[in-house]
């Protein structure tokens, strides 16, 4: 995930069903005459079916309120289900209920630590309500479990960033290029350091190849045209922006970038578009 907003842009508790005491017969009764009946053990309910991996995957293409909802009963159906946990933290973070997202998340945990989706999403939940720091060791427990993995790299990066460490943050951001030179969000992460660090041209140079790429985005894409726009190409950015935006908000957009432009002269940095944003 490109981390960069484009700006152009219960625990169940089991029922024990305990059956009556057998009763001595009656005084009347001869003995022997009845024996006495076994008591017979209560019935178990059947467990919840959990879905199929047809059904999870045609879930996974739901609007974030459905898929809270689906991923939701098969946790609570099977707390232990690490897929349907994740699959709950990421569409209650989308939703913006990041204290759900992380306790989703976290739960995981609990019976899986060393899941690898688990420690991303845990990561990824830190940084969209913007604590960095929180998600410095999630990426870094999920790139030791996975080091050929590229995003805990990339997430780390961008956790570092937001804690301020930028000399830490650039090497992590350059060792998930190096581990996936062709994925295009690792690039437009790195691209996004340099342009807040104010070197525009190398940023838009690694967002043109990040566009390129077949796993580009939307917002890749109008992340390369604000990083145009900023170094005062906006006609530029206006056509690139009016390839995946609706009018009005492209309008919006632009009259925020030609605000930004008019407030000094010079490069502009990450900040400052975080400020006039």
């Amino acid at each position: 995930m490109c981390r960069k907003p484009a700006l152009l842009a219960t625990v169940l508790t089991p029922i024990l069903l305990l059956s009556a005491p057998v009763m001595a017969a009656d005084k009347g009764d001869k003995a022997g005459k009845s024996a006495p009946v076994a008591a017979q053990p209560a019935a178990q309910p059947a467990a919840p079916r959990k879905a199929s991996a047809a059904e999870r995957a045609e879930a996974r293409r739901l609007d974030p309120l459905a898929r809270a909802a689906f991923w939701s009963g098969e946790f609570e159906a099977d707390p232990r289900d690490a897929e349907a946990g994740v699959g709950l933290s990421q569409a209650l973070r989308a939703l913006g209920r990041y204290d759900d997202a992380a306790a989703a998340a976290s739960r995981v945990l609990v019976s899986h630590p060393s899941d690898v989706e688990a420690l991303l999403e845990a990561a990824r939940v830190q940084l969209a309500r913007g604590e960095g720091f929180f998600a410095i060791e999630p990426a870094r427990t999920a790139a030791a479990a996975a080091p050929r993995d590229w995003r805990p790299q990339s997430l780390l990066g961008v956790a570092l960033e937001q804690s301020r460490r930028e000399d830490e943050a650039l090497v992590a951001h350059r060792q998930a290029v190096a581990l996936a030179p062709n994925e295009a969000v690792p690039a437009a992460n790195l691209a996004m350091y340099l342009a807040g660090h104010g070197d525009l041209a190398g940023a838009e140079a690694l967002l043109r190849k990040a566009v390129a790429m077949p796993s580009s985005t939307i917002q890749i894409r109008q992340n390369l045209a604000l990083v145009v726009g900023l170094q005062g190409r906006v006609d530029e950015a206006e056509r690139m922006a009016r390839q995946d935006l609706p009018p009005q908000m492209v309008d919006n957009n632009l009259a925020w970038l030609r605000a930004a432009l008019g407030q000094g002269s010079g490069v502009r940095t990450w900040d400052a578009v975080k400020a006039g944003g």
